[in-house]
């Protein structure tokens, strides 16, 4: 196989929502009552989503595709400081088509990755109405735009176990088997997992095979040294923090009611998992029998590889341990367009990793095992593969004249920040692009773990 023959799908990419994505999906009366994008010029121009008074901004390294390294910084707010890609469908798809990109599979960015911006709503009716047209707008719009190429993930109104199933089901009739939900509820002040309430979830996803995606940031928070520390320290490892989240959801025993319920680990890696199942396996052999462990007869590590999916940007250590791992488990993301996606070199970067593999393995974890979970067919409906694969889709974008220049954007230079002998830390970057009360920062942002 060659670089050209790909077939890539990627497991989690992103979408920085567009300013009138409500317009068509409310009615005049309720479209007052949906969240507005507007800017505050006393946060020095910052853009932001507000909905009941609390305000959602988008943080810079969510979106810094295309700039310069050098200003990957946490200040670009406004759709006018990033690629059009971002926020626009059919730019989307043009550099999807420049990084060889067949599939994406996107999540959200205004209401956090797990749509828990709406959660704490003081009008729970209209939340709801808001989050079934967010759905609405994302599989009819944005996904409904390119049948085969963008591939839905739904928003569940997770306050209520009731409502979250109806609008799974309303999702399934719309041709949508993901939702995006908490990789640990307990820690947005919902119940636990383990709390029998979401039963009728776990059965509905069962039923349906609908994924349960557990994002990185929507549990767990990554561990962060101090405010002195070098912010690249914390990068460093923050992908191995859902394996806290991981081992949770691998102890709840609706995995032994469920053989069909799957749980998909986006932005976490793989490398670590063969000592994540082993040392699985050790705490239950050792510690099973008084911690009344129950994983139905089988090891842990054989429960994780029936019930879960992993995902991986750039993991050349896990693809040479695909066998500890489960070679079925695996997918790959290309995390378009945060500031660890590899565009427009999606490519030639993951064929690095990948090129001394055997075909047939290259080929489930770059598109087969997603086709698979994921329940899509895009061949048929994109002219066969050979119209699918890296090369035939980077020929279209040249031919559609494509560009992959850096462009500023008018970023700020980041190597201004703090003392320019010392590396960036944390505090440099909040000092730097300081928001006011109410903001509401992605997830996992060293300023969300302050507070």
């Amino acid at each position: 196989m060659r670089v050209e023959d790909l077939v890539l799908a990627s497991a989690d990419d992103h979408i920085v929502e567009p300013a009138d994505m409500y317009a068509k999906h409310l009615s005049p009366e309720h479209l007052s009552l949906a969240p507005r994008y507007v800017q505050e010029n006393d946060l020095g121009g910052y853009w932001f989503w507000e909905h009941e008074g609390k305000k959602s901004y988008n943080v810079g390294l969510n979106a810094v595709v295309g700039r310069p390294r050098e200003e990957y910084g946490f200040e670009p707010t406004g759709l006018d400081q990033m690629r059009r890609g971002t926020y626009d469908v059919h730019a989307r798809i043009d550099d999807m088509d420049v990084s060889g990109l067949l599939c994406s599979l996107n999540y959200p960015t205004m209401t956090g990755f797990d749509g828990a911006y709406f959660w704490d709503a003081k009008d729970k009716p209209n939340a709801l109405r808001v989050l079934r047209a967010y759905n609405d707008w994302h599989v009819d719009e944005w996904c409904g735009a390119y049948p085969g190429r963008l591939i839905p993930n739904g928003l569940v109104p997770a306050w209520d176990s009731a409502d979250t199933v109806a609008e799974i089901k309303r999702l399934v009739a719309k041709g949508c088997r993901s939702i995006t939900f908490p990789a640990n509820p307990a820690s947005k002040g919902l119940p636990s997992i383990h709390d029998e309430s979401w039963e009728p979830v776990w059965k509905i996803c069962n039923d349906e095979r609908v994924i349960i995606n557990i994002h990185i940031g929507t549990g767990v928070t990554p561990a962060h040294a101090s405010a002195l520390s070098p912010i690249t320290a914390w990068m460093h490892t923050m992908p191995m923090a859902l394996s806290v989240d991981a081992s949770d959801w691998l102890h709840n025993r609706a995995l032994l009611r469920y053989p069909d319920l799957k749980i998909a680990m986006p932005e976490g890696g793989i490398g670590w998992i063969p000592y994540f199942l082993e040392r699985g396996d050790f705490v239950f052999s050792h510690q099973g029998a008084w911690a009344r462990a129950d994983f139905g007869g089988k090891l842990p590590s054989q429960v994780f590889r029936e019930h879960f999916l992993v995902c991986f940007i750039d993991d050349r250590f896990g693809c040479k341990n695909l066998d500890d791992i489960g070679v079925e488990t695996v997918m790959y993301e290309a995390d378009y367009p945060h500031s660890d996606c590899t565009w427009p070199d999606t490519a030639s970067e993951l064929w690095r990793g990948l090129k001394d593999l055997p075909d047939a393995t290259i080929d489930k974890i770059t598109h087969e095992n997603f086709f698979r979970e994921f329940q899509i067919d895009p061949f048929p409906m994109l002219g066969g593969r050979e119209n699918c694969t890296v090369g035939a889709l980077q020929a279209k974008a040249r031919a559609r004249g494509v560009s992959t220049a850096v462009e500023s954007f008018g970023g700020q230079d980041a190597r201004g920040f703090g003392d320019p002998s010392k590396p960036v830390t944390s505090q440099d970057v909040w000092a730097t692009h300081r928001n006011s009360k109410g903001v509401a920062p992605i997830e996992h942002s060293p300023e969300a773990m302050a507070e």
